[in-house]
Order: C-alpha cells, then sequence, then structure tokens
C-alpha cells in the first residue's frame, strides 16, 4: 500500500481529475479488449482483486477471485463462450484511488449466438494497477444502440491519497450511516420518493432485465422501483454489510442485503446488493451514483 500512494502522490501533481478517470476507462477498455482473445472465466476474472465481490444466484454473494472463477466455471458455456464490453462512463475519487465504470457487454456463444448484458464496476488501485472490488451485470433485452460516452462523474480537483485507520474509518461510518437512513426514510416516505431523494440527478440504475439500456436520473429510478407499490410504502429494508471507500471521503461503495418487510415462501430471505456512492463536493451529503 505505501508503494501504492507513493506513486500516487508522484503523479499528483501532473495528474488532473480527467485524466485520472480516463486512466481507469483505459484500463477497462485494455481487459475488454484481451478478454475477447479468450474464454469468458479468464477474460472476466483477470481484472478482479483477490478480494472481489459479484452477487450471483441464488441470491447469494460471492467473495474472492478464486471462489467467483469456480462458480463461473460452473456454467458450461462459460468455458467456450468469450466476452467483451464497452463502458460508456467512469467515476474517480478526488484521492485517485478509487472509481467506478459502467457500461454494455456482450457474450459470445460458441453456437454464434449473442447474449447483452449491461454491468457496474467498482474499482480500487492496487500496486499491480486497477483491479475491480464489486461486480455485477444483468441481462439487456437487446443490445444497446448506442455506447456513446457520457460525462464522467469527477472532484474538482485531486487530492493526496492517506492511509490513516481514523481516517478511512470516519468515511466508512458515514457511508454505511448514509445507506442506513436511506432505508429508514424509505420506511417512512415510500420508497418511490425515498430513491428519488436519496440519488443523484445523473445516477443510474442497471435497469431490469426486459430493458435495453440502464435506467438514468434518481426520479426514474424511483418510479421504477416503486412500480406496483403503494405510494408512501416500501416493500423492503436493508442496510450495508460492508463498506469499502476512498480516503478522500467522496466515493464508496455499500454492500449487503435487501430484506422483504412481510416474508412470503415464495420469495428470498434476503437478497445482495451494492450500491456506489458519491460526494459532488466536500460539503455535499452522501448519493448513490450508480447501482
Amino acid at each position: 500500500m505505501t508503494r501504492v500512494i507513493a506513486a500516487a502522490l508522484l503523479l499528483l501533481a501532473a495528474a488532473s481529475p480527467q485524466s485520472a478517470v480516463d486512466e481507469l476507462l483505459a484500463a477497462d477498455r485494455a481487459f475488454s479488449a484481451a478478454s475477447a482473445k479468450t474464454d469468458l472465466v479468464s477474460g472476466l476474472t483477470a481484472m478482479f482483486a483477490d478480494d472481489v465481490v459479484i452477487p450471483m444466484p441464488p441470491g447469494q454473494f460471492v467473495d474472492g477471485k478464486t471462489a467467483v472463477a469456480a462458480a463461473l466455471r460452473t456454467n458450461a458455456d462459460n468455458l467456450t463462450a468469450r466476452t467483451d464490453w464497452t463502458p460508456v462512463r467512469g467515476g474517480i475519487s478526488a484521492d485517485g484511488q478509487h472509481g467506478f465504470t459502467f457500461g454494455y457487454m456482450t457474450i459470445h456463444r460458441q453456437d454464434g449466438t449473442d447474449l447483452p448484458l449491461k454491468y457496474l464496476s467498482y474499482w480500487v488501485k492496487r500496486p499491480e494497477g486497477w483491479r475491480v472490488a464489486a461486480f455485477k451485470r444483468t441481462r439487456a433485452s437487446a443490445a444497446a444502440t448506442s455506447a456513446a460516452p457520457l460525462a464522467p462523474a469527477i472532484p474538482d480537483r485531486l487530492v493526496e491519497p492517506t492511509t490513516d485507520p481514523k481516517r478511512i474509518a470516519a468515511v466508512k461510518a458515514s457511508l454505511d450511516a448514509a445507506e442506513r437512513a436511506f432505508s429508514s426514510d424509505a420506511q417512512k416516505i415510500g420508497i418511490r420518493r425515498a430513491f428519488a431523494e436519496y440519488g443523484s440527478a445523473d445516477a443510474i440504475n442497471l435497469g431490469r432485465p426486459d430493458q435495453p439500456g440502464v435506467v438514468t436520473g434518481s426520479e426514474d429510478i424511483g418510479r421504477m422501483v416503486a412500480e406496483g407499490v403503494a405510494e408512501g410504502t416500501s416493500p423492503v429494508s436493508w442496510a450495508p454489510a460492508r463498506v469499502l471507500a476512498a480516503s478522500s471521503g467522496d466515493l464508496g461503495v455499500t454492500i449487503g442485503w435487501i430484506v422483504p418487510n412481510s416474508p412470503s415462501p415464495d420469495r428470498p430471505a434476503k437478497n445482495p446488493f451494492f450500491t456506489i456512492w458519491r460526494k459532488a463536493n466536500a460539503a455535499a451529503p452522501w448519493r448513490y451514483v450508480a447501482e
């Protein structure tokens, strides 16, 4: 970690928020280009950190690169299919050590058919370079008609990273509290309004499998998650089980479980989630930016 901080400090003077996010997007594209030349399991896992966490069916988290690779290999199609992807947006923390990308992915099956997907990655800079610490993908109803890049989520300026454990613990606690407040308020004001208020105007949700693209904007996300739900109510509650956050205190990810408020035998007892949060500036509140 000391080597990472030292390298970051050397680059800080010459770097800008735009060049930092461009570096992250370039890394994502490079992993995609390499993945297109090998099998799906090798291609995907090459970008994963050793401690990556991924939500997978049936309603579970798979922890660690080795376990994820093993889980992917249980699907025989993954051994012969190939996959590649195109990021359409990236974001970066002010310390340049955390970031996120999302975009569109395609699985190319051996029989010649393609499966369109949407994906979301949370990245952490490690000594070996950018690696994915949390990842999810969902089906899309059709291949994206446009993968035009969107404006990045970047800070006003870059700051020096720190390894101060008290500072990092405080940031994590702040983000943990924001996620818990989000769920708590959803019980009081309803899930639609809570999603509208706790998200940023440029937030995205990967959307349902029957949608070709992501859902953009907290208002539209709120309407989507509240479909079929009575106004002012929430059918679920949730809380983080773990939090990752940049030392600059402006970007992080919450990883946890969604629980139905009225359990029933025909619904899972809990479902995994991870949500990426961002502060627009030091004085701004946490707002989810991608989920």
